[in-house]
């Protein structure tokens, strides 16, 4: 067993605290919740935590779990334990929750039929064994796709659910409701090959401990002392361990102490429960609250903007964060209105240029999105002007995947002879054509000296193939011909789509399950938006290639570009926060599928975005976005709204129609429902730019137009500078005049 620390040091590392946050250190006995705001010294608090409860003697090393969500979190936790102690932190269960899971089922397994050098799938794996189990069902897996099924079974292992707890209410109809048999298969399997995927990690030790009395007791009389991070981003199987855990026989000796920002749950998507964190005193009665709010990083008006708009939301503990800096003072929030989302992009990078002029570092400058498909206009105005960036927690927008398989079918599309896309898109999605396929295409591709295109086609005419590959061959050859024969009549925006759709890629993601697929079909959204840009196919591809060579330095200065959900735990000088629309923020799909939980969140995620701003925060939002390449009106975010008036700057010369604006009644009413009552009229100075892009004359009743996306039509009808259209091919659509000419 590990020694105590030789020589108390109590002085010198709780001076550097100041009031609250050494009330949450001081406060070692019974249950205690540290409410952490953004930029309030969380980590300090929990190491510090640490470091006394071991100062003091209270505990010896092994004594105290300390649970966080990164390895990287932990490894910091270490260091500074150490940094306290004067000597190395040994003998320590310090780790993720699924490191220390990991580490008690190897103690353990055998009471879940593991042996204890049991295996932990990956992914891949986990895929593959799942595969085997759908087709010894007879499950059709065209019909019902694994992800779907393995996104069911790790909704169901983060809730804390084995096979026997998966309860009708809980249930899914998924494979005509064999969901619950299928899980029970695949569980079993797993066992079979004495192995776990990471999800059983928890769900193995959550069943052992409500199981053996015997071990949840030995774990009872182990841990006296029980830290937890980020406790707003547990799921349910996390909280039920960590409840298992604590609740010790006698409720004196439950010290659990939980340190998050309720303000700062931002991942239901991957099954965080925000009730977690607003249970604690239920679940726990009797515990503390200390609740931090001095914040270090940034300015007066930036914390004001952000406690103003957090205050909107209803299940939430209530705190408000103040300044604890000295250089509190600073500018205002600014709220930036534009025409349009290329005018947005312009704003963004003329006011990096700027900064880089003035002498300030990029990599203190942030652009938060919260979209992935947002990016693109972003990354090519950085590289348009030559400004190094880097894509934090994700990709660049041409080299996803979905982008890059796109991508290689319009290559295709464009010159048939590229081999390469050829050979990346033949079996994209999935037309039974292997490697035994496509070796005998380059086979004949070699002895006839042609493209792998027409070697193709010579295979389906000799027979040498499959039938059934044979034809889906066949119908993806005579795609390319048909689409071919489109570009000149349709344009290269409609028969992109048109290839999308009817090649099947579009539907391989719409059946996909994953969390991901939705982005990436966002994502593809984008890409026809973008192509909506170029006058040619060729001309877009071409811009794209020099886009991709724009090899970027991996030293130095660089603009970071992210989601909001990946900039959670950073912080910058300088915060970017494009976008602000309804729709788009707060994303429709949150508000459809989560309701007034979902508008809350997307309000924290909000939150989130304003406090990683130390000294300047600038919100955008445009009056036009093009969506599919089209161009739709955007109506501002209602969280604009929301923003103290006191603690904003309007640009775009509306300063005096804001504050009107503010004054009168909001479009969206305290009560629910998400969906707003009809917009009030915004007179033209309210949320438009100074100069509105000069249109030409009126288009009449009656003239002929050509759209890049919909073709020729016929106006049926004109209001202003919007159109009503009878396109020839797309049939009636509503777009604005500048996006038509005569025809």
């Amino acid at each position: 067993m590990s020694n105590f620390p030789t020589a108390p040091r109590a002085p010198d590392y709780l001076s550097r605290l100041n009031p609250e946050q050494r009330a949450a250190v001081e406060t070692v006995d019974g249950p205690l919740l540290v409410l952490a705001g953004a930029g309030t010294g969380k980590t300090r608090v929990l190491t510090t935590r640490f470091a006394h409860i071991l100062m003091t003697r209270r505990a010896y090393p092994n004594q105290v779990l300390a649970v966080t969500f990164t390895n990287k979190a932990a490894r910091e936790m270490r260091e500074r334990v150490s940094g306290i102690l004067g000597q190395p932190a040994e003998g320590l269960w310090l780790g993720t929750f699924h490191a220390l899971c990991a580490r008690m089922l190897r103690r353990h397994a055998e009471y879940v039929g593991l042996s204890s050098n049991f295996s932990i799938l990956d992914t891949d794996d986990q895929m593959r064994l799942l595969k085997q189990v759908m087709e010894a069902a007879g499950i059709d897996m065209k019909r019902w796709p694994p992800q779907g099924m393995m996104a069911l079974i790790q909704r169901w292992k983060d809730r804390g659910l084995t096979p026997a707890r998966v309860t009708p209410a809980e249930d899914s109809d998924y494979a005509n409701n064999r969901a619950r048999a299928l899980y029970a298969a695949y569980q079993e399997r797993l066992k079979a090959l004495n192995a776990c995927d990471f999800g059983d990690l928890l769900l193995h030790m959550t069943e052992i401990l409500r199981t053996q009395e015997a071990v949840l007791a030995q774990y009872h009389r182990m841990f006296r002392y029980i830290l937890v991070d980020e406790y707003q981003d547990t799921n349910l199987v996390q909280y039920l361990w960590l409840r298992l855990l604590a609740q010790r026989p006698d409720p004196a000796e439950r010290n659990i102490c939980c340190v998050g920002d309720d303000d700062q749950s931002i991942y239901s998507w991957r099954g965080a429960e925000i009730e977690n964190i607003l249970r604690f005193e239920k679940d726990f009665p009797g515990a503390t609250i200390v609740r931090l709010e001095s914040n270090y990083r940034s300015t007066a008006p930036i914390l004001a903007a952000a406690s103003g708009l957090i205050a909107k939301n209803s299940g939430r503990l209530g705190k408000t964060l103040r300044p604890g800096r000295n250089d509190a003072k600073g500018e205002k929030v600014r709220v930036v209105s534009l025409w349009d989302s290329e005018e947005e992009a312009r704003m963004v990078g003329s006011r990096i240029e700027a900064a880089r002029r003035a002498g300030h570092n990029l990599s203190e400058v942030a652009i938060l999105v919260r979209a992935g498909f947002q990016t693109r206009a972003f990354e090519e105005r950085m590289i348009t002007l030559g400004v190094p960036y880097r894509v934090v927690g994700g990709l660049k927008f041409y080299e996803r995947a979905e982008i890059r398989d796109a991508m290689a079918y319009l290559r295709v599309l464009n010159q048939p002879a590229d081999d390469l896309a050829f050979e990346r898109i033949v079996n994209t999605p999935k037309r039974g054509l292997g490697d035994t396929a496509l070796r005998a295409m380059h086979d004949m591709a070699r002895s006839e000296g042609k493209p792998l295109i027409v070697a193709a086609w010579r295979l389906i005419e000799t027979g040498a193939l499959r039938p059934k590959p044979r034809q889906a061959l066949r119908e993806l050859l005579e795609g390319f011909a048909r689409w071919r024969e489109m570009l000149p009549r349709e344009g290269h925006v409609v028969v992109a789509g048109t290839l999308l759709d009817e090649s099947g890629y579009t539907e391989m993601w719409k059946q996909d399950k994953s969390p991901e697929a939705p982005g990436r079909l966002e994502n593809l959204k984008e890409l026809l938006r973008a192509l909506g840009e170029f006058e040619s196919l060729a001309g877009f591809l071409e811009h794209v290639a020099l886009v991709m060579e724009n090899d970027e330095n991996a030293e130095g200065e660089r603009v970071s570009l992210m989601t909001l959900h990946a900039a959670k735990g950073l912080e910058f000088d300088t915060v970017f926060l494009p976008g602000w629309e309804e729709g788009l923020f707060p994303h429709q799909r949150a508000l459809d599928e989560g309701g007034e939980k979902g508008l809350e969140e997307e309000r924290r995620l909000a939150y989130v975005g304003i406090t990683r701003a130390r000294k300047h925060c600038i919100i955008s939002h445009a009056a036009n976005r093009r969506i599919y390449a089209n161009w739709t009106s955007a109506i501002p975010s209602r969280f604009l709204d929301e923003l103290p008036p006191d603690q904003v700057e309007v640009e775009g010369g509306a300063g005096a129609a804001r504050a009107r604006m503010m004054s009168q009644p909001s479009a969206f009413p305290d009560q629910f429902p998400l969906v707003a009552r009809k917009p009030r009229v915004i007179e033209a100075g309210a949320w438009e730019v100074a100069e509105r892009p000069a249109r030409a004359a009126g288009i009449p009743v009656g003239t002929r137009v050509f759209h890049n996306k919909f073709g020729y039509g016929r106006v049926v009808a004109a209001d202003e500078n919007k159109l009503e259209v009878e396109f020839e091919k797309a049939g009636r659509k509503r777009v604005l005049d500048t996006f038509v000419e005569k025809a």
